[in-house]
């Protein structure tokens, strides 16, 4: 962790990096008193210098940990939590010797690519950004495709009392095609399919990003590479709206 050891680390920064929460969460672990430093409680803006024991719940916080990041292919049924109480969490599926968390969603009835970190900051600078950044999907529906669908789709569709920003959308059989998105509304695409009168039948996100699921089998999840890893931090950095790899 670097910081200026005589000013120290924000203590909601110090838990993100620490990998133990994001800093919004670890604000309300604090204003819930569940954050010790050196014994006293912790408040909102307190700052941590070398030396300083930080505690949650008892239990000391490590400030030194490898940063993880890592690419799953979500099988159906597995849930985008770190909720223990959830049986099918995903943090249990990958079961990773790391505390680690997903960054945002993809439905329990959906599969493909999910990324997940112990990287705190990480997972507020792809969410805050995430309404310009470009996530891909392969989709079945239950009948065939039209001219009309394609057009509607990529126009616009309103759900959710809002209409969809357009996307670019492109036919790949009778009954499938593939989607890119800007947008993260809870269950998208199936929404914009049912209002339009179809249903999805199946539904894989294939890319997030520059980042692409590529061959990677069901159920199996690798680290990032360091050129992925390289190219997303300087999308983040850069601000810039992202194209395709």
């Amino acid at each position: 962790m670097s910081y200026d050891e005589k000013l120290g680390v924000r203590i909601n920064k110090y838990l993100a990096d620490a990998g133990r929460c994001s800093r919004r969460e670890a604000d309300r672990w604090i204003q819930e008193g569940r954050v010790l430093i050196d014994g006293h409680r912790a408040t909102l803006g307190d700052r941590v210098t070398p030396g300083m024991k930080v505690t949650i719940e008892g239990e000391p916080v490590r400030s030194k940990i490898k940063r993880r990041y890592i690419m799953l292919n979500k099988p159906v049924g597995i849930v985008c939590t770190a909720d223990h109480n959830e049986p099918d969490n995903v943090v249990d599926f990958v079961d990773h010797d790391d505390r680690i968390y997903p960054v945002g969603r993809l439905d329990k009835d959906s599969e493909g690519l999910l990324l997940l970190t112990n990287d705190g900051d990480i997972v507020n600078r792809i969410l805050r950004a995430s309404e310009h950044h470009e996530k891909e999907y392969d989709v079945r529906v239950d009948k065939p495709i039209t001219p009309e669908f394609i057009r509607q789709m990529e126009d616009g569709v309103r759900i959710l009392d809002t209409v969809t920003l357009p996307c670019k959308l492109k036919k790949t059989g009778e009954r499938t095609f593939t989607i890119i998105l800007t947008q993260g509304l809870n269950r998208q695409i199936r929404r914009m399919c049912e209002a339009l009168g179809y249903n999805v039948r199946a539904l894989r996100r294939v890319r997030i990003m520059h980042l692409r699921l590529g061959n990677l089998k069901l159920g199996q999840w690798r680290n990032l590479t360091p050129t992925e890893m390289d190219e997303l931090m300087r999308q983040l950095n850069s601000g810039a709206k992202p194209g395709r790899s």
